[in-house]
């Protein structure tokens, strides 16, 4: 690209975790950038936002005097208020993570990180979620070589309005890669594994925990590549969620049951 593209990063392991900041290495080079990430972690958090407390937002010092704000609620609420409030003009791509742990499968539906892009997507504005199987980050050399010619090629062949690409990089990224596959969103996810556990007091408590449930998965699935060593790219379309056979087939039955004008409600 000619002119150096202006990009938004957020993440949901918060700001001072280590995959935002490799992220930021692995693009600052080639791109104008801007942070706005939660200033705790919000892992699992989903697309969620805040309603019930005031959002607060906080200057972050960064390296390259790259503009950098703290934010105390959500992935979501950092996309909205960076574009709402805080940046001059709309970034051309919001890039989330690099998430510790993978995002593959199912998971995506959970990711806060994921979640940053989505409500990118919703605003028309491009966006790649990152994520490591490994939950410490490997060294910036692993990785960079893939991040910004990926994001480049994007923006110059920009996916349909309303999608999204989730990438993930395998266990041990660090002892080589066998390259990367777009790929599909495997079925796999984390399931409840509640352990109790008790108060000093005497009251029972939770943490929710998890175990990886298995499937079958297609051979060209991210579950399936990432074990064989593939960084997988996943291209995910939330503009229409509609399930269009549902509603053709269902759409008459439905409609019949209220057909005749129903009589009020009496006391």
């Amino acid at each position: 690209m000619s002119k150096r593209p202006f990009l938004l990063i957020t993440n949901d392991d918060g700001i001072l975790a280590p995959g935002i900041r490799l992220l930021w290495e692995a693009v600052t080079e080639f791109a104008d950038v801007a942070i706005v990430a939660p200033n705790s972690e919000k892992s699992g958090s989903g697309l969620s936002i805040t309603w019930t407390k005031p959002l607060k937002i906080h200057p972050c010092p960064w390296e390259g005097n790259t503009p950098a704000w703290s934010l105390n609620g959500t992935p979501a609420d950092c996309v909205k208020m960076a574009c709402g409030v805080l940046l001059e003009k709309q970034p051309q791509m919001i890039l989330s993570g690099i998430n510790r742990g993978s995002n593959a499968g199912r998971t995506v539906l959970y990711s806060g990180t994921v979640g940053g892009v989505i409500e990118g997507t919703l605003k028309n504005i491009p966006g790649i979620a990152f994520s490591f199987c490994d939950f410490t980050p490997p060294s910036i050399q692993a990785v960079k070589p893939f991040i910004f010619p990926l994001i480049s090629h994007f923006l110059s062949h920009p996916l349909p309005q309303g999608t999204f690409l989730n990438v993930t990089f395998p266990e041990n990224c660090e002892q080589g890669v066998k390259g990367l596959r777009f790929a599909k969103q495997g079925r796999g996810y984390w399931v409840e594994a509640p352990e109790r556990r008790l108060h000093p007091e005497g009251a029972p408590y939770y943490w929710l925990g998890g175990q990886w449930k298995t499937f079958d998965e297609d051979p060209q699935s991210d579950v399936a590549l990432l074990q064989e060593k593939y960084i997988t790219a996943v291209p995910l379309h939330i503009d229409q969620l509609t399930d269009t056979k549902a509603f053709q087939s269902q759409k008459e039955a439905v409609e019949k049951l209220f057909a005749q004008e129903l009589e009020p409600i009496t006391k």
